[in-house]
């Protein structure tokens, strides 16, 4: 970890935390021995000094490096590039596999050449949560949670059983087994530490908990103080392998919160606001501290709401320093006393404590927000930074749907029969209603809060509409413990959300299919309806095929929604429907207040709810424990399989490097697309279209078209993963304008317009 620093920037001190001692590198040192500016810096970039000082060694971090970031405090900016190493990798399954298959790739090809596979190791720890497979395809009954996870085990037994292998192969490598919960969760509610420690030279060292991740939602940490952002596979495995990454030292903007949420609004309207006003800010490529008093009135759930969207309003990350709240979290979650007892004494020690009436930070320029001013909001319909005032829905869709639909009908135009149903669906139908994402599903107040409005709802005798795909999948277990401790769990089931799993399930596209009559009316009528999902992502064609409209919401306002059926429902005036006398039941007359919210938070959750489903997290279920997987230091490759196959990468390799490098001659122009493209057109994660190259693929190999699963899901194979680039149907060419999806002009040496 340490090797030969300069004498003059060597800080290496002692911390002494209940009669242990850790090793630590002093930031006051720092600035004493000459480092002036070290206790103005914003403490996202405190932890990037800590880190430079704690790998300096002349070569990949030098004292031009450490000066360089001090200097930032003077120009508030900087153009110097720096070594960063974070202390550890956490990923997903849909974009962890394929790096596992990497790794075991790359350790075919040791074999082959006669060398050391055991040399293949990650040498920084590595958390692998199995998160993204799991789909909505049984919902709305008690049985729907066991159901989809008998689909998910069958559908990846072949993933899983990898996954398994690698488990028990490689070094510093865990994996927590499906059916546990989303990672970003898992990663804020029991991997974490905060302050991290390692063994060196038979001392024990504390530095900050830092990470990348394969999934740019991995800021959703930076609320516990955590510094981590989403990366990229090829940057993620140089992380996994011990490999600085290299980056310009960021601007900072810092983003004050004064005040306090208002009667009636959520931490969901609130991160939806930050979203606007940090895109209309521009914040790309830099990171983002919140301060002010405004954090006083803050719970640590809030905070990692905010911090989870980063990657929505722009930014690298969006930090939150460590306090009194930081510790308080540390607490309920189920950390040990001596894990909380050293991030307290670290963080005072090294500068890095904010208390009410700490000076501010130097920041590269500010912004600022009184939450009392947040209004009840939604976000779309098909950008997260659209944030729209719940008031205002119906006239914004209205707006919108000529953007939406190939007819540009208004919304009163098409009215569509579904086939053996009593009901007609039209524009602005809600079609799915899902609780799902780690941004809200982790924050209590916001799911105990929806199983409040159910309760209330149900007792007033309100129904779900029928058109209406409900589900519920919560980012942890402790989220079940939690609304059934509440008394709440029944009322949500009553409406139909259920537990249909612990994943992504809606945000990352598994949503699973609409039912066929109302597939079959969406797509006959070409009919714009919407979903309305508690998550961070709404894309074109990311939440399902079938729905052109998608809204962010809280959990609260997805229960709402679910039960208003349209989108054109305006909540302030019109009612949800009708009690058993006849009255009228309006969204006021079901909606908690924020004292009932939190003294139901306050009494029904405890830190042995996370201590009991913590305690055996690697373990799995008995699903998983039953899992075939092959043992030995290398993968048994099979040359059948379509979900994990072997690339070529190193094929024809020698012992011996070469420079030859090929020259592309010819090269043509693909694609020329417009703004707001995103990943998700890129590379989408979700639903294999029938007549794409992925189906064909699929289909040459002897796979039905129900068994394809999805984009991500099959990432391990590159024959898909190839054809699946720019496989979103909503995707838009402009060099084949009018159509849409993965398509291209036609070669010279052809007439049609062809898959990308």
């Amino acid at each position: 970890m340490t090797a030969n620093r300069l004498d003059s920037f060597s800080t290496r001190s002692t911390l002494t935390v209940d009669g242990k001692a850790y090793d630590y590198f002093s930031l006051p040192k720092a600035e004493a021995a000459g480092l002036e500016g070290v206790s103005q810096l914003p403490f996202s970039l405190k932890v990037l000094l800590e880190n430079l000082l704690r790998y300096e060694d002349g070569r990949s971090v030098t004292d031009a490096d450490v000066k360089a970031l001090v200097a930032w405090v003077k120009d508030r900016k900087s153009d110097h590039e720096i070594a960063y190493r974070p202390a550890r990798v956490l990923m997903q399954d849909f974009t962890g596999v394929p790096a596992v298959v990497d790794l075991a790739t790359m350790r075919a090809a040791m074999k082959q050449l006669g060398g050391d596979v055991n040399r293949i190791n990650p040498l920084s720890p590595v958390d692998l949560v199995i998160d993204h497979s799991v789909q909505v395809d049984r919902f709305g009954t008690p049985t729907a949670f066991e159901e989809n996870v008998d689909l998910e085990m069958e559908r990846n037994a072949e993933r899983y059983s990898f996954l398994r292998w690698g488990q028990g192969a490689f070094n510093n490598f865990r994996v927590v087994p499906p059916g546990t919960g989303i990672c970003h969760q898992v990663n804020l509610e029991y991997l974490a530490k905060t302050v991290w420690t390692a063994e060196e030279d038979g001392r024990t060292v504390a530095y900050p908990d830092t990470l990348v991740g394969t999934d740019s939602h991995t800021t959703m940490v930076n609320g516990l103080a955590v510094l981590g952002w989403g990366v990229g596979g090829i940057e993620a495995e140089a992380a996994m392998l011990g490999q600085p990454v290299s980056m310009v030292i960021p601007e900072v903007i810092g983003f004050k919160l004064t005040g306090k949420l208002k009667e009636g609004t959520t931490a969901t309207d609130l991160v939806l606001t930050v979203t606007q006003m940090l895109r209309k800010k521009g914040v790309v490529g830099k990171f983002v501290e919140f301060y002010g008093e405004g954090l006083d009135n803050m719970v640590l759930t809030d905070r990692a709401t905010i911090a989870n969207m980063a990657p929505e309003y722009g930014a690298t990350c969006g930090f939150f320093p460590i306090d009194g709240e930081t510790l308080n979290y540390l607490r309920l979650s189920g950390r040990d006393d001596e894990t909380v007892a050293l991030v307290e004494a670290y963080a005072k020690a090294q500068g890095m404590w904010r208390e009410a009436g700490s000076p501010d930070p130097v920041f590269t320029d500010t912004l600022e927000l009184d939450m009392s001013t947040v209004e009840p909001s939604l976000a779309g319909p098909k950008r997260p930074q659209d944030r729209v005032p719940l008031s205002t829905v119906p006239a914004s869709f209205r707006e919108s749907l000529p953007t939406l639909t190939k007819n540009k009908g208004t919304a009163a135009d098409v009215v569509a029969e579904v086939a053996g149903a009593d009901y007609k669906l039209a524009h602005g139908h809600v079609a799915i209603a899902a609780i799902t994402s780690c941004t809200n599903t982790s924050n209590p107040d916001v799911m105990l809060g929806a199983g409040l409005v159910a309760k209330k709802a149900v007792e007033r005798g309100l129904t779900v509409k029928p058109w209406v795909k409900t589900s519920l999948a919560p980012g942890s277990k402790v989220v079940t413990e939690y609304l059934r401790a509440a008394g709440v769990q029944d009322a949500l089931d009553a409406l139909g959300f259920n537990l249909v799993g612990y994943g992504c399930t809606t945000c990352i596209g598994n949503s699973g299919p609409l039912a066929e009559p109302i597939s079959a009316a969406v797509n006959a009528s070409d009919l714009v309806v919407t979903s309305v999902l508690s998550g961070n992502r709404n894309f074109e064609g990311r939440v399902n095929p079938d729905v052109r409209a998608n809204y962010l919401a809280s959990p609260m306002l997805v229960v709402v929604y679910a039960i208003a059926g349209s989108v054109l429902v305006d909540l302030d005036k019109e009612p949800l429907g009708h009690d058993k006398d006849g009255s009228p039941v309006f969204l006021r007359d079901i909606w908690p207040t924020s004292a009932e919210i939190r003294e139901t938070v306050r009494s029904v959750i405890t830190s042995q709810m996370f201590r009991g489903e913590y305690a055996d997290v690697f373990s799995g279920d008995a699903a998983w424990q039953a899992i075939q997987a092959p043992e030995g230091e290398t993968y048994e490759w099979d040359d059948a399989s379509t979900y994990v196959k072997m690339p070529p990468y190193f094929d024809g390799m020698s012992p011996v490097a070469s420079d030859e490098i090929a020259p592309i001659n010819g090269a043509r122009a693909l694609a020329i697309l417009g703004d707001s493209v995103t990943t998700d057109h890129i590379s989408p994660a979700g639903n294999i279209a029938k007549n794409s190259p992925a189906a064909r693929y699929l289909t040459e190999h002897g796979v039905a078209p129900a068994d394809f699963n999805s984009y991500g899901a099959r990432r391990g194979n590159h024959e898909v993963m190839m054809r699946g680039t720019f496989a979103n149907v909503r995707i838009r060419n402009e060099m084949v304008p009018g159509v849409e999806g993965g398509v291209h002009p036609p070669h010279p040496d052809r007439r049609a317009a062809q898959h990308l």
